[in-house]
């Protein structure tokens, strides 16, 4: 069989183009990818790392970041320790979501379609019914969260008994321009993720520069050094809450670069861009915590950070808080229908996110109007998934390390990939094991570390917070 001839990177980006030059007509902004979870040939290749600084910089501007730093304060670190926990956290644990990333040039596949070539058919859905349950999770707490936000803008609506419709209504909004977004799919994601970089990371910077202002950073610089454990504690935290709550989705924002594109560019272009904000943050967060007249008794981060604004800033502050949240909603919502795709869901993957839209507003309005302490529950819950979705992804990264990156690896240049799916009779079963028995094992050595002080009323991974338990920020 004969190769087809080497085509230029620069002839390939233009392949298909019409209105959008740079762009394949199966992945062009504001139309629909059309694309599933198949291998994206060459042809359809485009972009470059660096527009994943913008993808995950919009994915962490979330101003909830701050409770990250709320963490650290009740844990009793010093200003030096904090920093060094926000910063070791933070890129250490999206050093992992940009080398698992690397993946996606080399397969042209998103993530959980490259797992099933390592778990096999079987094997993987496991591993994939975990991931998307997670995701779904944090669609609806972010969700949850963004509605209460857009509700503060009219209390009265939160009242009474139009409250159930408020919400419903509220929720709707949130989940409808996400789900426009998530169905457009990768390269309108991409464009909108740069908007919200740059325009609104300005609204965060004006927010965070006001805070700071008002901080009293001389409370925070006389604290006394925490032991190594609560500094082992907190860098745990912040780690699990940051980049390894994203894992399962990094290669999905990586499959339509050029092969030809460096894996040290990759993992580096996605680090700057999460770290970057949440760093700041974070460090915000526990400088602001560590004052005597600290907002940690709010029942809930938005709120917390708005009762220190001045009052005329309160409706952009909610504004930016919003856009923050649905940032890193939409890229949820689009993941988590790749991974139903994954699962063997025969439906388009336009069409999937409206599954996982109608869920999370189904879901989210439960929460919101069953009950106090539900919510905090729920999370719980969601919070527990992380432990197999962390030890699928230390299976990957052993698999990569040994060069077993399964069937099909391509070159800029190769043929079409075989089948996405390794047949059923080809399961890897030997790593299925490894991955439920260290998934089993999660629960209860997370349990017997568990010694630290509760955090502040809060929660969320980067860019997933709720009003519950473990405080976490937003992307």
């Amino acid at each position: 069989m004969s190769r087809r001839p080497a085509v230029p990177v620069a002839l390939r980006r233009g392949a298909g183009v019409t209105s959008h030059p740079g762009y394949p007509d199966a992945d062009r902004p504001w139309a629909v990818e059309t694309h599933g979870i198949d291998p994206v040939p060459d042809a359809d290749r485009h972009g470059r790392a660096v527009d994943l600084l913008w993808v995950w910089l919009a994915a962490n501007l979330g101003i909830v970041g701050v409770v990250y730093g709320a963490v650290l304060a009740t844990l009793r670190l010093d200003l030096v320790q904090a920093v060094a926990v926000a910063v070791a956290g933070t890129a250490g644990s999206f050093l992992l979501v940009g080398v698992l990333g690397t993946a996606g040039p080399r397969q042209g596949l998103p993530m959980l379609a490259w797992s099933r070539r390592l778990f096999g058919t079987w094997g993987n859905l496991g591993p994939a019914l975990a991931s998307w349950m997670s995701l779904l999770g944090w669609e609806t707490i972010t969700g949850v969260v963004a509605a209460d936000a857009l509700l503060a803008l009219a209390p009265a609506l939160n009242e009474g008994a139009g409250r159930r419709l408020a919400v419903l209504a509220a929720l709707g909004v949130v989940a409808g321009l996400s789900l426009v977004l998530g169905r457009l799919g990768h390269a309108t994601i991409v464009a909108v993720q740069r908007i919200v970089a740059s325009v609104f990371g300005l609204g965060t910077l004006a927010v965070v520069a006001d805070l700071a202002g008002r901080a009293a950073w001389a409370s925070a610089g006389a604290r006394h050094p925490a032991p190594v454990t609560d500094v082992l504690a907190g860098a745990a935290i912040v780690a699990a809450a940051a980049g390894v709550s994203w894992v399962n989705v990094s290669a999905d924002y990586t499959r339509y670069l050029p092969a030809t594109v460096r894996a040290r560019a990759i993992a580096c272009w996605t680090t700057l861009g999460a770290s970057l904000p949440l760093v700041v943050l974070v460090v915000l967060g526990f400088v602001l915590w560590s004052s005597p007249a600290s907002p940690a008794s709010a029942s809930d981060p938005v709120g917390a950070i708005r009762s220190a604004l001045p009052s005329w800033a309160a409706v952009p502050y909610l504004a930016v808080a919003v856009v923050g949240l649905l940032a890193q909603m939409v890229m949820g919502l689009y993941s988590s229908g790749l991974n139903l795709l994954a699962l063997g869901i025969r439906v388009r993957r336009s069409r999937t996110v409206v599954l996982d839209a109608a869920v999370v507003v189904g879901l989210g309005w439960w929460l919101m109007t069953a009950g106090h302490g539900l919510l905090g529950t729920f999370e719980g819950f969601v919070e527990l998934l992380a432990c197999p979705v962390a030890t699928w992804a230390a299976v990957l990264l052993a698999g990569m390390a040994t060069g077993r990156r399964g069937p099909g690896r391509r070159g800029p240049t190769a043929p079409p990939s075989p089948p996405a799916v390794a047949p059923a009779s080809a399961a890897r079963w030997h790593r299925w094991p490894a991955w439920a028995a260290r998934t089993a094992a999660a629960p209860a050595t997370r349990g017997r570390r568990r010694r630290t002080p509760a955090p502040p009323a809060s929660a969320g991974r980067t860019g997933r917070p709720g009003p519950a338990r473990r405080a976490r920020s937003t992307g």
